[in-house]
């Protein structure tokens, strides 16, 4: 399954979703609109955007509303991971230097900002007030959850529940956001809206589980970093959380002192062997899995279409993905 097969459905509303958000993105001060057409080239696999089309699909139908939508939230994300490659000190985004790489980080910092003033403004302009609060209580989410997570890694105590805390605020809240204003955006069954919200929860949540995992069965992860980063920057994801409350104590300790040490990726094999005699990667895949079934759930009752079978075959390719 691939993202080409899966958005037959709204290929001609992706094609225009992609001329409004780059109008969207113009400024009248030149350097401002060189980074935004910059930025526009730094094409990704438009994972959002996607959900937001598709969701309106199931629930109405794709409006100009579903557009504005679908904008907000690519703004949002965009301005995140110029923010994110600062504070990284990232030189490369999507196969092309990063905006930081180029422009330095104060233009770097300050583009992202406007991005986030462009989309508060997209929605402010239109009235769409229900969309301001869907998008700011995910933008509190990701923040809190990226901040834990910093937190946490200093320390390397990550349990289970705080790892699903995590992973739910600083990936899942964005993709539910995608499906709850996709819904919102078509209908005013509120029902249905927070069923879209759920979805887009469980599936965020299964995709991160799997981004995770490919640290450690993959080549490369979906979001471009090399096997194995997570565990080079000392982050503790499921695979190795689990493996190390089922390994021995001296065992466990062992490992953590690895990891703490910042052991050079070449060495790396060494955690995954210990992920896989421990089970850790089998049971992220158990996990993985889990909310893949609660994603599907949600979408019983819906009314068959070729857009509903899109979020079908969108669960599975978040689930069995290598890249």
């Amino acid at each position: 399954m691939d993202l080409k097969t899966i958005t037959e459905p709204i290929k001609n509303e992706l094609e225009s979703f992609r001329t409004y958000f780059k109008k969207s993105m113009r400024s009248r001060v030149g350097l401002v609109d060189m980074v935004a057409r910059y930025v526009v080239k730094q094409k990704g696999k438009r994972i959002r955007p996607i959900l937001v089309l598709l969701s309106a699909s199931v629930s109405g139908g794709i409006n100009e509303r579903t557009f504005r939508a679908a904008t907000l939230v690519e703004i949002l994300h965009t301005a995140t991971l110029i923010h994110d490659d600062v504070v990284d000190d990232a030189d490369s985004r999507r196969g092309l230097a990063s905006v930081n790489a180029i422009w330095k980080n104060k233009v770097s910092v300050l583009m992202g900002d406007y991005l986030l003033a462009r989309g508060l403004l997209l929605s402010l302009d239109h009235d769409d007030f229900q969309f301001l609060k869907i998008i700011s209580t995910a933008v509190k989410r990701m923040s809190e959850g990226e901040i834990l997570q910093i937190e946490k890694s200093r320390q390397l105590d990550i349990d289970e529940k705080t790892y699903f805390k995590i992973i739910a605020d600083k990936t899942a809240s964005l993709l539910s956001t995608c499906c709850e204003l996709g819904a919102a955006s078509a209908s005013v069954d509120e029902n249905h809206r927070l069923r879209m919200r759920e979805f887009g929860e469980s599936i965020g949540i299964a995709f991160q589980i799997r981004d995770d995992l490919l640290d450690y069965v993959g080549r490369r992860s979906i979001t471009g970093k090399p096997t194995g980063l997570d565990m080079t920057e000392k982050k503790l994801t499921l695979p190795l959380i689990h493996s190390l409350r089922n390994a021995p104590r001296s065992e466990a300790r062992t490992m953590v002192r690895f990891i703490k040490n910042g052991r050079p990726k070449k060495d790396l094999k060494l955690v995954v062997k210990f992920a896989e005699r421990y089970g850790g990667i089998e049971y992220a895949m158990d996990r993985a899995g889990h909310y893949a079934k609660r994603a599907i759930d949600h979408l019983d009752g819906l009314p068959e279409s070729p857009e509903k079978q899109a979020l079908l075959d969108f669960i599975e390719f978040v689930v069995t993905r290598t890249k």
